[in-house]
């Protein structure tokens, strides 16, 4: 016998009704542009097929300034339609009205301990009840959506639940209340999804970050977060964010993504994901490099599924968003000061401490501060085989950023010997980019051979070379070898990889 959730009402069986499954994202396709009809078969005289506009000559460059942001233009024309009065907007206004009646006739505990199939069945009957006493018309679509979307307020993350469950969609992007983009094929999107106000959002940050033990507040404005997926979330509100509470959510694909995974992407070639397979077994020190949103953290996940399952692995991070498959591992996460300001843990503590840890290898999510210092000294002490990403758009200012990530410990080393550790610790640094077809691939593959007086020596191993544009706007180039014998040859051959790794060069 199952409980309604009314106080005071008697559990009276019902016959099920099934409803529909959670709305899908609120992305409806664009309607296609109408057919013009047939020429008449009497009017012989046909007008000739229109002309391409001409490219303006390559030395106007205001003209093709002009030509790329009309392009721009209609590209933002066709992702706005997707944002109007739309069904959306009629279930919102309903929701206003029904959900604060909807509370007023619930019971909270009673309802927190029912099965979500039994608990949206009876929100459904008691949500008809609400819509016929306010006189308030709505679809069989509609109600389903509304109490979809109530659902969601009460159990999840209110109106983010079917971005989340998209896996198209890479980022979303909350701006207020008003304002919802996302980032799927590495382009950005206005959608139609809205909150009801400041406050809601407010709610949801809230919800997310009393998961992990975390607050948000005017007293602590800015968080760092993740779902229970691993999605990252990073969340700043008022009065830092001046047109309402931002929340910036990196999901994580669902299905893990291999070396092979990008290589049939077009991220990598073969012959590259050959030598980084070997690399990661020979226990390099790997240096990811890239921008914001280039993927260096799945990269590294990439990475790190190579490593052998008998080794003891650590790893560090802000917001634990790593996905290792190896049995043996422990995730350790910073945590910020508490309200009196004490308690705070930093990567840097984390780091000293890992190496009391007996780590086979240490993955280091982000290299970006003081701890610089503390992960080269594990590099050069016998932890090889360490993994970490770093922000830099090209490997030789990686290596630069590094150095000055050092000065901020305030340890003064002669730049000479600083450098000389930095050569000795990192065996290669592996260059991401995100390009403007939103496609992400390895530019670089350099590896550090040494030091020449104060200057580190690297080679590159492997280049991405563009050459030109398709007609859909795609990137064409081509992944190029230098055609040097590595470094790490010797290496290799002492894992008996060696002849492998010749032949892919």
């Amino acid at each position: 016998m199952s409980r309604r959730i009314v106080p005071g009402a008697p559990a009276t069986p019902a016959a099920p009704q099934p409803l529909a499954p959670a709305a899908q994202p609120p992305f409806p396709p664009q309607n296609g542009t109408p057919v013009a009809p047939l020429t008449s078969p009497n009017n012989f005289a046909r007008r000739p097929a229109a002309q391409p506009a001409a490219a303006p000559p390559a030395h106007d460059i205001d003209a093709l300034l002009r030509a790329t942001e009309s392009k721009a233009d209609k590209s933002n024309e066709t992702v706005q339609r997707k944002v109007g009065p739309s069904q959306q907007d009629t279930v919102l206004a309903a929701k206003v009205k029904v959900q604060p009646a909807l509370l007023e006739r619930i019971d909270v505990g009673a309802a927190s301990k029912l099965p979500r199939v039994e608990l949206e069945r009876q929100i459904a009957d008691i949500t008809q009840e609400i819509l016929t006493e306010e006189k308030i018309r709505l679809n069989m679509s509609e109600q389903k959506e509304l109490v979809t979307m109530m659902l969601n307020d009460m159990l999840g993350y209110g109106p983010l639940e079917p971005l989340l469950a998209d896996e198209t969609i890479n980022d979303i992007m909350v701006n207020g209340a008003a304002q919802v983009y996302i980032e799927r094929r590495g382009k950005l999107e206005i959608t139609d999804v809205k909150f009801r106000d400041d406050a809601h959002v407010l709610n949801v940050a809230t919800r997310i970050v009393t998961r992990i033990g975390r607050r948000i507040d005017e007293s602590s404005p800015m968080v760092d977060a993740r779902l229970p997926d691993g999605s990252r979330v990073n969340i700043i509100i008022p009065p830092l964010a001046i047109d309402g509470p931002s929340i910036s959510i990196r999901k994580f694909a669902k299905k893990k993504i291999t070396l092979d995974t990008m290589m049939a992407q077009k991220n990598l070639s073969t012959e590259m994901a050959t030598v980084l397979k070997i690399a990661s077994r020979c226990r390099l020190n790997i240096i990811i490099s890239g921008g914001t949103g280039s993927g260096k953290t799945t990269l590294l996940n990439a990475l790190s599924q190579l490593i052998d399952h008998g080794e003891r692995i650590v790893t560090i991070e802000d917001a634990a968003e790593l996905q290792l498959l190896q049995p043996h591992v422990v995730r350790l996460e910073t945590r910020p000061a508490n309200m009196e300001g004490h308690g705070e843990v930093t990567i840097r503590d984390l780091v000293k401490n890992s190496l009391r840890m007996r780590p086979d290898r240490i993955i280091l999510g982000e290299i970006r501060s003081a701890e610089a210092v503390d992960m080269l000294q594990a590099m050069n002490t016998g932890h090889d085989g360490s993994l970490g990403t770093i922000h830099a758009n090209k490997p030789r200012e990686a290596l630069m950023r590094l150095e000055n990530l050092v000065g901020l410990a305030g340890i003064s080393i002669p730049t000479a010997a600083l450098r000389t550790q930095i050569a000795s610790a990192v065996d290669m640094i592996i260059q991401v980019q995100r390009m403007r077809d939103g496609v992400r691939r390895i530019t670089h593959i350099v590896e550090v051979v040494g030091c020449e007086g104060d200057v580190i020596t690297t080679q590159d191993l492997f280049t991405y070379n563009f050459t030109s544009v398709d007609k859909n706007g795609m990137l064409i180039g081509e992944y190029k070898s230098a055609g040097l014998r590595p470094k790490f040859t010797e290496r290799a051959e002492y894992f008996g990889l060696d002849k492998a790794l010749i032949a892919c060069i």
